[in-house]
């Protein structure tokens, strides 16, 4: 979701993408994320409270529009299917979250098919789960 707001290597990739299924644990992941880029000094701190106000309105809506994010929320559930997917796959924590909470919103939406991740164990997780995967084309080695 940072390449959402931050520029960096395959921004492009996702900012085309409307409303996107997420763990409600992206409302914590992401702001983390963008102030961890500016305590390393890739990002000034007017720019990351910038990027993370903008994360915020797609994450909660605004007074004119609704939330552009729909955030699922953390389960007995998802959290027993992360722990699984944890074990098959070598996920961490929070990357096994994220997949499980795609699996519910699949179980929900059956037309909830693409799973968008720069990640390559993450994304050959997904796939194996019968996500169709985005972005295509070669990524580097899973983190």
């Amino acid at each position: 979701m940072v390449k959402r707001y931050a520029d960096e290597a395959g921004s492009d990739d996702v900012r085309h993408f409307g409303t996107v299924v997420v763990s409600a644990l992206a409302r914590v992941e992401v702001p983390s994320a963008l102030w961890r880029k500016q305590r390393e000094g890739a990002l000034e701190a007017d720019a990351a409270a910038v990027l993370t106000a903008l994360f915020e309105a797609d994450y909660l809506g605004d007074e004119d529009r609704p939330p552009e994010l729909i955030a699922l929320a953390v389960t007995g559930a998802v959290l027993e299917e992360a722990a699984r997917l944890s074990a098959v796959h070598a996920l961490r924590a929070l990357d096994a979250v994220q997949l499980a909470s795609a699996l519910a919103a699949r179980a929900a939406d059956p037309d909830c098919t693409t799973f968008v991740c720069f990640d390559r164990r993450l994304r050959d997780a997904a796939a194996l789960a019968g996500f169709s995967v985005e972005p295509g084309g070669g990524l580097g080695p899973p983190r």
